[in-house]
């Protein structure tokens, strides 16, 4: 519980902003609740020309990137409901009982009918909080239930390269929008908001979290968070091993003080948002050298995935 008051209690806000430095980054001035550190803008600045080598500095965040969109499509898909009476739901376990090639069908079978509702639905808006040089913005812009991502950093150097990676898919030609700006400056509100691998590179996670709350929809819009949380073995695992060891994630990429247990947070939304929210699902995930990202259950330790749906 180290930070715990930095996370869960935006202290003296105004004190802070009133004395905020403005420095130039190509020209980019820092006065806002939801920036980042100079030195966090600097190093990913440093870090945007090889944003899309997949064996360069982000190729770990290429691996993650994966891992990211099975848990925002699983999360959407299970909002779903099966309406057709002619599809089979079964009220258990049905894997224990059943032969694996009736297990197959009935899996197939719900799956294409929450398919087929989902293309019914209207398209949603989506806000990537951080998108960096647009791993996930593209990712998501490609899912056919999506209308349009704006994709927001404050690295003017990724968005450079976010927006000269998209032309090279026409298919993302009027469905993705980048732009060089603070969280608290953007307008309308949206179906879904993703902040993956950015709470840990902010000084207050807590403003973040309140003004992606603001502008969700209030009609059932969902939160996805990715971060990590504070104990040894993260600190082992991403820094030690991670940057000093393997050398597989840049060099002063993560700081321990700013990492963010997933308690801290939903112990934030009960202290905010008491019954106006609710936790759609919370997953552990690890690197593994020859496997890739995986999903765990332990969801306080490491890495973690977190889906909060806004409630009326």
């Amino acid at each position: 519980m180290l930070l715990r008051s930095r996370f869960l209690k935006v202290v003296h806000v105004r004190k802070q902003l009133s004395a905020c430095s403005r420095f130039a980054i190509q020209t980019q001035t820092r006065c806002k609740s939801t920036d980042a550190s100079e030195d966090e803008v600097k190093h990913f600045q440093e870090l945007a020309p090889t944003w899309w080598d997949t064996d360069g500095s982000q190729r770990i965040l290429h691996k993650m990137n994966l891992a990211r969109l099975d848990f925002v499509q699983r999360t959407v898909r299970n909002q779903v409901k099966i309406q057709n009476p002619e599809i089979f739901v079964p009220g258990f376990n049905y894997k224990e009982f059943l032969p694996e090639y009736v297990c197959d069908n009935i899996q197939r079978e719900m799956q294409e009918s929450i398919e087929t509702n989902l293309d019914k639905r209207p398209e949603v808006s989506v806000l990537d909080v951080g998108c960096g040089g647009g791993i996930l913005s593209e990712s998501l812009a490609r899912l056919k239930w999506v209308k349009n991502v704006q994709g927001i950093d404050l690295t003017r150097d990724c968005i450079m390269v976010a927006k000269e990676h998209a032309k090279k898919d026409p298919m993302l030609e009027g469905k993705i929008n980048y732009e060089c700006k603070a969280l608290e400056d953007v307008t309308g509100q949206f179906d879904i908001i993703t902040c993956m691998e950015m709470l840990e590179h902010v000084d207050m996670p807590s403003e973040i979290l309140r003004h992606c709350w603001s502008r969700l929809n209030p009609e059932k819009g969902i939160l996805f968070l990715s971060t990590i949380n504070r104990d040894l073995i993260s600190w082992f695992t991403t820094i030690f091993m991670g940057e000093n060891v393997l050398k597989i994630v840049p060099k002063g990429t993560h700081h321990l003080s700013k990492y963010i247990n997933s308690k801290e947070i939903l112990a934030w939304f009960n202290d905010n948002y008491s019954g106006q929210f609710r936790l759609l699902d919370l997953k552990g995930t690890m690197y593994l050298p020859y496997q890739g990202w995986v999903e765990h259950d332990c969801s306080d330790v490491g890495n973690y995935f977190m889906a909060i749906q806004r409630l009326n």
